[in-house]
C-alpha cells in the first residue's frame, strides 16, 4: 500500500485530504505542525509527502530542510500543499527538491490525488 505523508496544521484541510486519499487507497498519516511532521516522516517513512509551508512550531520549508538532511528523507519526493502563491514561496525551496507546487485553492481533493498518483507514476 503506497504511504502518504501529509504535514498540515489546519484540521479540517487534514481531516478531508485523509478521507480522500483513504478512498482511493492510500495508507496515510497526519501531522499538525512541522516539527512532528519531521518525527512522523523519520518513523512511518511515507512514499510521498504533501507539505505545508505555513505552520507552527516550525514551517514547511524548515521541515523539509531538516527531512532533506537525512538518509531516510533525501529522497522522498514532497508536493507542496499550501494557499501561497509560488511567488509568495520562501525563495530556496525548490532546492530542497520538491515533485510539485499546489495551491489548495486551485485544485479540488480529487485533483490533488491525481496529481500525487503522476508524480508516484501510479495513475
Amino acid at each position: 500500500m503506497t504511504k502518504i505523508a501529509i504535514i498540515e496544521d489546519d484540521p479540517a484541510i487534514n481531516q478531508m485530504y485523509r478521507m480522500k486519499f483513504e478512498a482511493d487507497g492510500f495508507d496515510v498519516q497526519l501531522a499538525d505542525n512541522g516539527k512532528k511532521g519531521v518525527a512522523l516522516v523519520e518513523d512511518f517513512v511515507p512514499d510521498l509527502i504533501l507539505l505545508d509551508l505555513q505552520m507552527p512550531e516550525m514551517s514547511g520549508d524548515e521541515a523539509l530542510a531538516e527531512i532533506r538532511k537525512h538518509d531516510w528523507g533525501k529522497d522522498i519526493p514532497v508536493i507542496i500543499l499550501t494557499n501561497l502563491g509560488e511567488e509568495e514561496a520562501p525563495k530556496g525551496i525548490r532546492s530542497l527538491g520538491i515533485e510539485g507546487y499546489i495551491v489548495k485553492a486551485e485544485l479540488t481533493p480529487r485533483q490533488v490525488v491525481q496529481r500525487v498518483k503522476e508524480a508516484l507514476g501510479t495513475n
